[in-house]
């Protein structure tokens, strides 16, 4: 009787001891960004740092990446269970691949920051039509890039005698700072913050917005794999969650956040990284869009309307269906999607 009960015990602690460890056990999450890891990453690293991810049961592996449309395929091959990319190239991606699946889940850049950046010691204005007759350095993965022949109708643009020259990542700031070239495309936190920090005088520095010349888009999502969604949605909802933290505690400390990116990227300058991130909430994140109605989610038919201009700029002819883009149903409530 004694060995019985002492196996019967045994047993039971056996089997609680296994019931606990499932409970407490982590979804191992990797995550994909968009670029290096500066000031627009903090979000991530600090739901990570203060363990947001952890309190939902994600074990979350954070990558940089190589451009905000090269981070696309990463989800949709699922060597990244999520990531963060531009929604428009996305959009051109679904149609191109339909058997590959990506969807986006969370809207992050209500109004994107594609940009043209050029000086006005080399003839730039706020006036769109101030690139005419100028040499314009494009990198061809870069998504504000991508936009370009549709901002050229949006904007009204004579490309006629418009030079562009193909450019790498690291030395389109460079290339302009040198007079090499009148213009860059880019995204406004990244190259205007660049070029501050090479030395260019701030009032040199203009940047012509795509989106206050008539190019009204969306920017960067967050991504999932449909698989990866389908097998593990708490992951995908807590996740979100736990980001939306990320977002919130970096637009109340915007220098306590960059300490998390520099523990990270140590040859950054803190004082460069503030005014890239304030730049970032002011253009992109904390938009009034976003203060009225929550971060995250998106206008169904601002994304349909989008589509027409992708016809022109990315030749976009099939577009998906907007519902085949964005998923809302993994966000929470909108109450606890507001970030002030």
């Amino acid at each position: 009787m004694r060995t019985f009960l002492g196996a019967t015990l045994s047993g039971a602690l056996a089997a609680l001891a296994l019931t606990a460890t499932t409970a407490f056990a982590e979804t191992d999450l990797k995550f994909t960004l968009d670029w290096k890891f500066e000031a627009p990453s903090a979000p991530f690293f600090i739901a990570l740092d203060e363990g947001y991810f952890a309190e939902e049961g994600l074990n979350v592996t954070i990558d940089s990446g190589a451009g905000s449309r090269e981070s696309i395929p990463r989800v949709a091959t699922g060597a990244y269970d999520m990531g963060f990319g531009d929604v428009n190239a996305l959009i051109k991606f679904i149609e191109e691949n339909p058997e590959q699946k990506v969807t986006a889940v969370m809207m992050a850049y209500e109004r994107p920051p594609f940009a043209v950046i050029g000086l006005r010691s080399q003839g730039i204005t706020e006036d769109p039509a101030s690139l005419e007759g100028k040499t314009l350095g494009a990198p061809p993965p870069d998504a504000a890039f991508g936009q370009w022949p549709a901002f050229v109708e949006a904007a009204g643009i004579d490309t006629s005698d418009i030079t562009i020259e193909n450019v790498g990542f690291p030395v389109r700031e460079p290339m302009l700072a040198q007079g090499q070239v009148d213009a860059i495309f880019g995204f406004s936190f990244s190259s205007v913050i660049n070029l501050k920090a090479q030395g260019v005088s701030e009032d040199d520095i203009v940047p012509i917005m795509m989106g206050e010349n008539g190019l009204d888009l969306y920017g960067n999502v967050v991504m999932v794999n449909p698989g990866f969604a389908e097998e593990n949605p708490d992951a995908v909802k807590g996740f979100l969650r736990a980001l939306i933290k990320g977002y919130r505690d970096t637009i109340a400390d915007p220098e306590g956040a960059m300490d998390h990116v520099l523990e990270r990227n140590g040859v950054l300058s803190k004082e460069v990284e503030i005014d890239r991130i304030n730049m970032a909430i002011e253009q992109s994140i904390l938009t009034p869009a976003v203060q009225e109605n929550g971060f995250g989610d998106v206008d169904m038919e601002k994304l349909a309307k989008t589509m027409e201009w992708l016809a022109i700029s990315m030749d976009v002819q099939n577009p998906p269906a907007p519902e085949d883009v964005f998923d809302p149903s993994f966000l929470p409530p909108k109450e606890e999607r507001m970030l002030q």
